[in-house]
């Protein structure tokens, strides 16, 4: 029975959400921002913008509602409208991608995510606005991210009245209603109908689409009412919709097989949610689009597939691809509750129940895995250079950050330095595309094409719609796109999506205005030049392993038998992103002469003075390079002194200080230093590690003109160590770590410093003689050790206490001396005797 409330708004039956309003009203009165829960079915979408509409807090003002998907924005829009009675554009209106239905009068706007983002970039303080919902936030979408970010700084900066409503089926409040500042969380219950629960598995290599079409086809025979099947994408959606009107051609069955994806015209989506006469039945063959916010009338089975498809970014390859992936626990859970909707119903789940337990609580939110370039972009001309300065749920991941900054600058959209946004990357923004796709949308206006590019930016931006027909093989050649989005060329395009398309890419064209030619003007040749404006890190040359090298720095192949495989260059839009080589999925040829002459800042000349370890010189070379491919190479003949010199030491560096003509009394200078810091660190560090980590400030001055080892041999590396010690410490040195000692018998004998705890010297025993105690050395603070030797230069003993050898080991050693060197003069007291060089002393 229809019931109508005072407000003037007719709904045909209550929903749960009806009984939260009131605390909803409450906590929005009293705070600005809140966080409803509320389960699926329970009306939180259509009913609440309207419940709040009077609220005396809201002025007049305007509320925006943001829809995760434009289906959703249009069927929520359509709803509200109809409960007051008016048209789409009355009192209730919505923006979407290529669609907009507002009026005047409009007080609700239901609209996409990335249209809320051009609102706040033309008008940061969202005059007229009084409420901003996000619904469905647990989807977590990267626009929702950034559209909350954006709204809660201006909401602390600019409109301390604007307020928040973060609407969702499966969230986790608590860190929401933090992330709002404490906001209140509000919960309502849902409305639901029993759902059985079959658990179905696939057999083992059956594809997803051949179960779905075979459980669907049992669930028209075992139960009543329409059938919803999700399907991960448009390209299983098709041959499930071509197996099942196969099957159906003939049955008594008789059901209509309905697509429902967003690359649907609104016109095919409509079709799709649109109850069928009393007595038909359909099949709904749907992606995830279908999993939240919308009702499909008439639906009392679900076949779920489990899988999804996700779009997933690679910080290691600056490339984004399509993954197809297992659904989460709550995304099944929203999948199954269609089916109880309006009346009891059953859900197939085309998996086990022992897979079931181990499906992941929740999907990862996209800004965790997405392009983040759009993201930092709009930031940008927010005016925030770094995302830290906003509150986020999930931060941003630093890698996927630098990877953007790093592309952005690349298209002239940021500065290089600071990373202020240009003149050039405001005007991207406006666009409202991808960064790559504004860029070449800019850039082939004053080339003329930009006709062509609308229609390169449209087919870019969905899936392939060429149909295969008579054997032929799937082409990577982007050309073929365009072509048969012109309705001409080898090979056919699906008409629905040819004609959307086409229309999509004429609206555009008079969007962009001055510059795009009309339709069909340029050629499909010009595809690869394009192409290199959106994609400047992925033109290609082919190797001579029939490889590319990409521009930035991957490998990347084509599947055999491709044409496009025996191009010299080419720019790649789409890979796998599988493995060394990545697989082409799309490219178009280019000429490298085009390129030269229409993007010169893709080319860059570099430059580059280097050891070459095996010459052991320093070598000059001067690069002409696309990105990571060299084109060109040829030898400096005059290096920049500078970068010789850094070149040189950083040589000496890799190949150590051997390669300096270090001679004995170098290193014993340097062992003598390092034995004095050893005892007093105010002395220089002339240690190996302390020289090559100073090369600039002692070798520098001295290594003028040099650029190879043989150079090298020219210095002197005495005097560069001398020179580092002023004149007064290198006397001080002479003092406390001398060279020599002179010994009783004249000699003088050289110090070893090798090791600076316990410098030695090496003299015969005999030339000993009458010396009573160990010489002492560093201001006397370190006693030398002394190697004593036999006539024949042999160690007989090591003693850093002479006096006790005297006393008491010198007799033993005297005895075994003495039947050996029977010649030589042995003296019963040593202290008393005569030092000698000689066999015995002059008489």
């Amino acid at each position: 029975m229809e019931r109508k409330e005072q407000s003037g708004v007719r709904f045909y039956s209550p929903l749960p959400i009806d009984e939260a309003l009131p605390e909803l009203k409450r906590a929005l009165a009293e705070r600005s921002n809140a966080v409803l829960i509320a389960e699926p079915g329970a009306g939180k979408t259509t009913r609440v913008p309207l419940a709040l509409l009077g609220e005396s807090w809201l002025q007049g003002r305007k509320i925006v509602m943001l829809e995760p998907r434009r289906l959703a924005a249009r069927s929520s829009a359509a709803y509200m409208a109809r409960a007051l009675g008016e048209q789409v554009g009355g009192t209730v209106g919505y923006r979407v991608k290529m669609d907009t239905k507002v009026g005047e009068g409009t007080r609700i706007e239901v609209v996409t995510e990335g249209v809320l983002t051009r609102m706040l970039q033309s008008d940061p303080a969202l005059e007229g606005v009084g409420l901003v919902i996000f619904d469905e936030y647990h989807e977590r979408s990267l626009q929702a991210d950034l559209g909350l970010a954006l709204c809660l700084q201006s909401q602390a900066l600019l409109r301390e009245d604007l307020k928040l409503l973060v609407m969702s089926a499966t969230l986790e409040a608590e860190p929401v209603s933090e992330l709002l500042g404490g906001a209140s969380v509000v919960r309502s219950a849902g409305r639901s109908f029993p759902v059985d629960t079959v658990y179905r598995p696939r057999p083992a290599g059956e594809k997803a689409e051949e179960a779905v079409a075979r459980a669907a086809l049992d669930a028209l025979r075992a139960h009543e009412g329409d059938v919803l099947a999700f399907l991960p994408g448009v390209g299983e959606i098709r041959t499930a919709e071509a197996l099942l009107r196969e099957r159906l051609r003939g049955s008594a069955l008789g059901a209509r097989v309905l697509p429902l994806h967003g690359s649907l015209s609104p016109e095919e989506q409509d079709r799709a949610l649109t109850p069928l006469p009393e007595g038909e039945r359909k099949i709904v063959l749907a992606t995830s689009v279908a999993e939240t916010s919308l009702t499909v009338e008439g639906v009392t089975v679900v076949i779920d597939s489990g899988l999804m498809r996700v779009s997933r970014f690679s910080p290691r390859t600056g490339m984004s691809r399509l993954d197809t992936v297992t659904v989460s626990a709550a995304s099944a859970d929203q999948r199954r509750g269609r089916a109880g909707r309006l009346r009891p119903g059953t859900c197939y789940r085309l998996w086990s129940v022992e897979q079931q337990s181990a499906l992941p609580p929740r999907s990862l939110p996209e800004i965790a895995e997405a392009d983040l370039a759009p993201l930092l972009l709009e930031l940008a001309v927010w005016g925030v250079g770094d995302p830290g300065e906003l509150a986020w749920l999930d931060a941003p991941p630093s890698p996927a950050v630098q990877q953007a900054r790093e592309l952005l600058v690349q298209l002239g959209a940021l500065e290089a330095d600071g990373g202020k946004v240009t003149v050039h990357g405001r005007k991207m923004s406006e666009l409202g595309k991808h960064p790559r796709i504004a860029h070449m949308l800019l850039r082939a206006q004053p080339l003329g094409l930009g006709g062509l590019a609308c229609e390169m930016a449209v087919v870019l931006g969905e899936r392939d719609l060429l149909r295969y027909s008579g054997g032929q093989a799937p082409t990577a050649d982007l050309r073929a796109r365009i072509e048969a989005l012109r309705g001409y060329g080898a090979y056919a395009a699906d008409e629905g999506a040819r004609r959307r398309l086409a229309e999509e890419a004429r609206r555009l064209r008079r969007e962009l205005g001055a510059g795009a030619s009309d339709e069909g003007a340029e050629r499909a040749d010009d595809c690869g030049l394009l192409l290199a404006f959106a994609y400047p890190d992925r033109i290609g040359r082919r190797r001579d392993s029939g490889k590319y090298l990409l521009s930035g720095g991957r490998g990347a192949e084509f599947a055999p038998g491709q044409a496009l495989a025996l191009e010299p260059w080419i720019v790649v839009a789409d890979v796998d992103d599988a493995g060394a080589d990545s697989r082409i999925r799309l490219a178009a040829p280019v000429s490298a002469d085009r390129l030269a002459a229409n993007a010169p800042e893709a080319f860059a000349v570099e430059s580059d003075v280097f050891w070459d370890a095996e010459a052991k010189a320093v070598r000059g070379r001067e690069r002409r390079k696309l990105g990571a491919i060299v084109l060109e190479e040829k030898p400096i003949g005059k290096l920049p002194e500078e970068k010789r010199l850094q070149a040189l030491l950083e040589g000496i560096r890799s190949e150590g200080l051997e390669m300096l003509p270090w001679t004995k009394a170098a290193r014993q200078f340097q062992e003598r230093a390092s034995f004095a810091r050893r005892h007093d660190d105010s002395w220089p560090d002339l240690s190996d590690e302390a020289l090559l980590a100073t090369l600039e400030e002692w070798l520098a001055g001295y290594a003028e003109g040099m650029k190879s080892r043989s150079d090298l041999q020219r210095l002197n590396v005495k005097e560069l160590l001398e020179a580092m010690l002023p004149w007064e410490r290198r006397r001080r040195l002479d003092e406390e770590a001398p060279t020599h000692w002179t010994v009783p018998s004249g000699s003088r004998i050289p110090i070893d410093y090798g090791d600076p705890d316990a410098p030695f010297a090496a003299v015969r025993l005999q030339e000993l003689f009458g010396l009573p105690e160990t010489p002492r050395i560093a201001g006397g603070r370190v006693p030398l050790t002394l190697h004593l030797l036999s006539p024949a230069q042999r160690p007989v003993q090591v003693t850093r206490d002479l006096a006790s050898f005297w006393s008491n080991a010198y007799f033993e050693v005297r005895k075994d001396l003495k039947g050996r060197y029977p010649k030589h003069y042995w003296p019963d007291n040593p202290l008393e005797a005569e030092a000698t060089r000689r066999v015995r002393p002059r008489q």
